[in-house]
């Protein structure tokens, strides 16, 4: 084990960001260097204060089952070579999670029980960012092939983990995407303040050389049916995500200046890194309401904040959260807290207990104002509280309510049937009523976390690489059994 009273003798630290007053004029990451260098000063003493217990709980808190104590170990000894392929054991995209996941592996961490827990998110983007400044992060080219054909429908996390999974496996594999360029969520969603487009570009060159084919500009449904698609490759996986926005639906949402956030956030997003939008969306010199008190919302917040916005108020639904963990959520469990993003430190005002109940516009159909009420929750019912009315002054409106599941038309094309969600029924081996055809991700589970997605297209992998060779040498991680969110 590491340090074996490191938890004892050393207090936490995370990697430190850069100030508030600095980032919010630029889009580069908000950590200095990348957040694995911001560490790498502390970070032999932060992986000593893994006590590498009998049971270790991080593991069931992680979906991909990272090995995290072994790890951390390696780190804490020096043995960063070891450390990165013990990583990358379980892990496709160790500078995806580290960036963007909301470790809840943390809070299963058996330190978190008495203390502050391990700083395993951090550890993690140190190994992975540190790999590939030293050039140990090379292409894994198959010296076999199977002859078999797979399709892959979406190239967010789910999608990217199953192709390379495969590819690896001696299939030949193609991602097919409808944007110009491959990444799902993670070029178009996620700021680049808190993943820049290169580290995405990186991998995604690395499984070009691995043999991995993208074909982008290419929707399957219009460019190519569902059908055709089943019938040219031996098997098809559709990792499209879940990408259908919940709706507002009160009076006025058809004001102008009313924008779903995954229309802002893709614009904001090519214009950061030297792309051109016409009549772009922005929060410029705007009193913005962000509808959504979610990840999504915290990346409209930070990106209204670098537009240079008048006043941002962001609308979450619930109660405040406590900012310790409650009785009621113990330990290992994913407790309801008050996080505080990046986004969060650098301004705007959150406003809980809270509900949009109408928008209100000028006579020349532009939003003016967001009208809302307090409400109390009990026995998972909001009521509002009569009274309380207040309108928010509003020149831009962003809708950050979360996702209700995949678009229906593709699999319908494809023959497979989806629950009341809009969800894709699979079974547990991710397969379908369609033979040959797998889900994985979000389209299958729902909204959920990055590291699901990861997981389940690992999880997948292994299932067409059985399907198409009788058996598999692919490994399963925790979530080799599909299922949806929630059970």
């Amino acid at each position: 084990m590491a340090d074996p009273r490191g938890f004892m003798k050393t207090p936490r630290q995370s990697a430190k960001r850069r100030p508030v007053e600095e980032r919010v004029h630029d889009w580069k990451e908000v950590y200095p260097g990348t957040p694995g260098r911001a560490l790498l000063p502390i970070i032999s003493d932060q992986a000593g204060r893994c006590m590498d217990c009998g049971i270790p709980f991080c593991h069931t808190g992680c979906p991909l089952g990272n090995l995290i104590p072994e790890w951390n170990d390696l780190v804490w000894r020096g043995d960063w070579e070891a450390a990165l392929e013990r990583l990358h054991a379980t892990n496709n995209f160790p500078e995806f999670t580290g960036r963007l996941c909301p470790a809840p592996c943390e809070d299963a961490c058996v330190v978190a029980i008495a203390d502050d827990a391990v700083t395993i998110k951090n550890v993690e983007v140190s190994i992975i960012d540190k790999g590939w400044d030293e050039g140990r992060v090379q292409p894994q080219v198959t010296e076999w092939h199977t002859g078999s054909t797979v399709a892959v429908i979406g190239s967010g996390p789910a999608g990217l983990a199953a192709a390379q999974q495969l590819t690896r496996a001696g299939h030949t594999v193609a991602v097919l995407e409808r944007d110009d360029k491959p990444g799902g969520l993670l070029r178009y969603g996620i700021p680049e303040y808190k993943m820049e487009k290169s580290v995405l570009d990186r991998r995604l060159e690395q499984m070009r050389e691995e043999g991995t084919h993208f074909k982008t500009n290419t929707e399957v449904g219009r460019d190519i049916s569902g059908q055709a698609l089943r019938e040219r490759f031996d098997a098809v996986i559709v990792a499209t995500g879940a990408t259908v926005a919940r709706e507002l639906g009160v009076p006025g949402a058809d004001l102008a200046g009313i924008h779903h956030a995954m229309e802002y956030l893709t614009q904001a997003n090519r214009v950061a890194v030297g792309e051109s939008i016409p009549d772009q969306v922005l929060a410029t010199g705007k009193n913005v309401v962000i509808i959504g008190g979610g990840d999504t919302g915290n990346d409209c917040l930070g990106t209204a904040i670098r537009q240079g916005a008048k006043s941002i108020m962001q609308l979450e639904h619930n109660v405040e959260p406590p900012v310790m963990r409650p009785a009621h959520e113990p330990w290992p469990t994913y407790p309801r807290i008050l996080r505080t993003s990046p986004a969060n430190e650098e301004g705007g005002e959150r406003i809980f207990k809270s509900s949009t109940i109408e928008v209100v516009g000028d006579d020349d159909g532009n939003v003016t104002g967001v009208k809302i009420i307090e409400v109390f929750r009990e026995n998972g019912v909001n009521t509002a509280i009569e009274g309380t009315e207040q309108i928010l002054p509003a020149d831009l409106v962003l809708l950050a309510m979360g996702y209700e599941g995949p678009e229906a038309a593709l699999l319908e094309q494809l023959g497979v049937p989806t629950d009341p969600r809009t969800r894709a029924v699979r079974n547990a081996d991710y397969s379908t009523a369609r033979d040959g055809v797998f889900v994985c991700g979000d389209a299958g589970r729902g909204q959920s976390l990055i590291v699901w997605a990861i997981a389940e297209g690992r999880a997948c992998a292994a299932s067409v690489d059985k399907y198409l060779s009788g058996v598999t040498k692919l490994p399963l991680p925790v979530a080799a059994t599909a299922q949806p969110i929630g059970h």
